[in-house]
């Protein structure tokens, strides 16, 4: 019996006793699930509902990823101005109603493409909102040596997310219509505002708040911080890498599976809950795996997982089985490697940055990761129409992997613990 008791503490220890946090993490998870219908649906709603073009699906991607570009530095100061927890609480109220306008625009006959180019830019800016300000609490909610498992508890909530959303989606899909089935996001992120608005914590006044500084001399405080950092310098390339290809590819994917493959939304939904398995499996060893290979190999190992699964998504072809099969093991490799990086990488961002800095810090971080996506989008839609689907595929996926061969060439191999804050600056 007390074998089972000490089991049992060992297990339920650490965020579990953490009430905040887990009310942030109960409404994440319910808001992660959500999104994931949206991933699916969305695009869904333009290729089978409005028909919507290779260049069509281009410009859908390039509203997602232009907020990133267009505000992702200026967003972090605001953040660091602002308390953090009401930013999360707007961002989630926001999207709710934008999303909710989908199904009400398709039960009105109203709903086109314009119409989605311009809710996909707003929900893109909110979710900028969120994620930046999601990132920036985390460190004033729990203690910095807790991060990595806490970002590992969130990602393993997005994981299970990406898992059974995508499911449940192709399923919607196929009994009420995409634009619908966009509606069961809407109401999540309702939930969400419920879980933040229940956070008894006081958040730390912010300290621009206090000593307010002229606006580009704050911004350019994010910018050299980073510039300053040489693991952080090397983290923004690598993601600009990938984000540019993968936000090409993006723009290919579901419109190659659809039409090239054959695939039908309910395999498609089925092809990403089960290959996403593998973000579970990854954001549940993360923790492990940094402390027995360190915190940059695990960055470099997962970023050679992530990129290198795209390449299995070349090869399916044949049967639909085997199409499915291969579409699959793409997305547990990559899905595995995915989280394993991104943790890392996050949490020792968090670490190293001053609470004062970390809203401009993770607003130039995500700028700079970003700021090739809406070009990317673009570039993936207008390859698909000069080469082709299969080859405009075969490019980008090829581009992709310059990504994980730059943290070769970098000291981040070497860095083995989550460091401590830098002193204030």
């Amino acid at each position: 019996m007390r074998k089972v008791t000490y089991f049992l503490m060992r297990i339920f220890s650490g965020l579990w006793r953490h009430p905040d946090f887990l009310k942030l993490w109960a409404g994440q998870t319910v808001s992660l699930f959500g999104s994931q219908i949206t991933l699916l649906a969305l695009p869904l709603t333009a290729v089978v509902t409005l028909q919507a073009s290779t260049l069509d699906m281009g410009w859908l991607r390039f509203a997602t990823t232009l907020p990133a570009l267009l505000f992702g530095l200026i967003i972090g100061i605001w953040i660091d101005r602002l308390r953090r927890r009401a930013m999360l609480i707007f961002a989630d109220l926001g999207r709710a109603l934008l999303l909710g306008s989908i199904p009400l625009a398709a039960f009105l006959h109203l709903l086109s493409m314009p119409m989605l180019y311009v809710v996909s830019f707003l929900t893109g800016f909110l979710t900028l909102l969120f994620d930046v300000s999601a990132m920036s609490y985390l460190p004033s909610l729990i203690e910095r040596k807790d991060l990595i498992e806490g970002n590992g508890k969130l990602e393993v909530s997005r994981s299970g997310a990406l898992i059974a959303g995508p499911s449940v989606a192709g399923l919607l899909v196929q009994l009420v219509s995409a634009p619908f089935a966009i509606l069961a996001d809407a109401v999540s992120f309702l939930v969400s505002v419920l879980s933040l608005v229940w956070i008894h914590r006081p958040e730390p006044r912010p300290v621009s708040e206090q000593q307010p500084a002229p606006f580009w001399s704050e911004l350019r405080v994010g910018l050299y911080f980073i510039r300053d950092q040489p693991v952080l310098r090397v983290i923004v390339i690598s993601l600009a890498f990938f984000n540019f290809f993968s936000s090409a590819l993006l723009s290919l994917y579901v419109i190659y599976v659809v039409r090239a493959l054959g695939v039908t939304p309910a395999s498609l939904g089925l092809i990403y809950g089960i290959g996403s398995i593998g973000f579970l499996l990854g954001a549940g060893l993360v923790k492990p795996i940094t402390e027995r290979i360190g915190i940059g190999q695990a960055i470099l190992w997962g970023a050679f997982l992530c990129d290198g699964g795209y390449l299995l998504i070349l090869l399916a072809h044949g049967s639909p089985l085997l199409i499915i099969l291969l579409l699959i093991a793409a997305q547990l490799v990559t899905s595995f490697g995915g989280p394993v990086t991104a943790i890392a990488q996050g949490s020792y961002r968090q670490a190293i940055t001053p609470a004062q800095l970390q809203g401009r810090v993770n607003g130039a971080n995500r700028f700079f990761a970003s700021c090739l996506s809406p070009a990317g989008a673009l570039i993936g839609g207008a390859l698909g129409v000069a080469l082709g689907l299969q080859w405009a595929m075969i490019v980008v996926i090829i581009g992709l992997q310059m990504g994980a061969f730059i943290f070769l060439l970098s000291p981040i191999r070497k860095v083995y613990d989550v460091p401590n804050a830098h002193p204030a600056q």
